[in-house]
């Protein structure tokens, strides 16, 4: 059962559509059943939704195609949306075989499926994606991807960075029309105190690991994140835009429970 199944549940015993004993037995069935399932080599969290309001989230990178392909089974086969990061084609095609009308997404090297019946966009606003360079896309995608799987409307605005910062200014609309900003830059990483700088709205800053030598790897786009002068400004890891994207709906989602009287 999903968090808007039980919203529902509690509406129909508000409305006396359904007794209090009845609404109960339902209930008690859910918590009744197994919180996770044990596959032999992984034990799949059934119960993440009630907690988190998202399933389990399955990272690919280090799991065989054929683990994958099981673990993706079980998920979808609960009901579940399923996302699945850092994978690739080989895994999508294994996945595949068990679950037909699973997606892959090449750049954001994420495969997903989200059931026809899921129901509608439950996030409050827009999450904007804003990336520096084209090199730094597939990390935007992979964030742009897992918001829009997680019940989010997502915008993206790509190849911004501060070295022409006229392209920015351009879409000032656009930044301040978002619920949450994610942005995602690589080398000095500035971009991120820029757009911190000109909007009021959660930012989410992602450094890649896109740059010459003295980046090291991200980390020089790390750093200038994290000391970052603008107010309101969160870094997540390296390469990081799923997680970027996970808390950013939680933002978003979090602003439709406290408008719910």
């Amino acid at each position: 059962m999903q968090p808007d199944h039980i919203k529902a549940l509690l509406e129909d015993v508000r409305t006396g559509a359904l007794t209090v004993e009845t609404a109960q037995t339902r209930l008690a069935r859910v918590m009744r059943a197994a919180p996770f399932e044990d596959v032999g080599f992984a034990r799949i969290d059934h119960h993440r939704t009630l907690r988190q309001g998202f399933p389990e989230v399955v990272f690919g990178q280090g799991k065989t195609p054929t683990q994958i392909a099981r673990i993706a089974e079980t998920i979808v086969g609960a009901g579940h949306r399923l996302l699945v990061t850092r994978t690739d084609a080989e895994a999508y095609a294994a996945v595949r075989n068990r679950v037909p009308e699973a997606v892959f997404h090449d750049s954001a090297r994420i495969i997903s499926h989200v059931s026809p019946d899921a129901g509608e966009l439950t996030g409050q606003g827009t999450i904007l994606i804003v990336s520096a360079g084209t090199s730094d896309q597939p990390i935007a995608d992979e964030a742009a991807v897992t918001a829009g799987v997680m019940g989010n409307r997502v915008e993206r605005v790509y190849d911004v960075g501060v070295a022409g910062l006229h392209r920015l200014l351009a879409q000032r609309a656009r930044l301040e029309e978002a619920q949450v900003v994610i942005v995602v830059a690589g080398m000095d990483g500035a971009l991120a105190s820029v757009v911190g700088g000109l909007v009021s709205v959660p930012v989410i800053a992602v450094p890649t690991s896109i740059g010459y030598g003295a980046s090291f790897g991200g980390i020089a786009a790390l750093l200038s994140m994290l000391n970052s002068c603008a107010t309101g400004v969160t870094v997540v890891n390296i390469d990081n835009g799923f997680g970027a994207a996970a808390s950013a709906s939680r933002f978003n989602h979090t602003s439709v429970q406290a408008a719910t009287p």
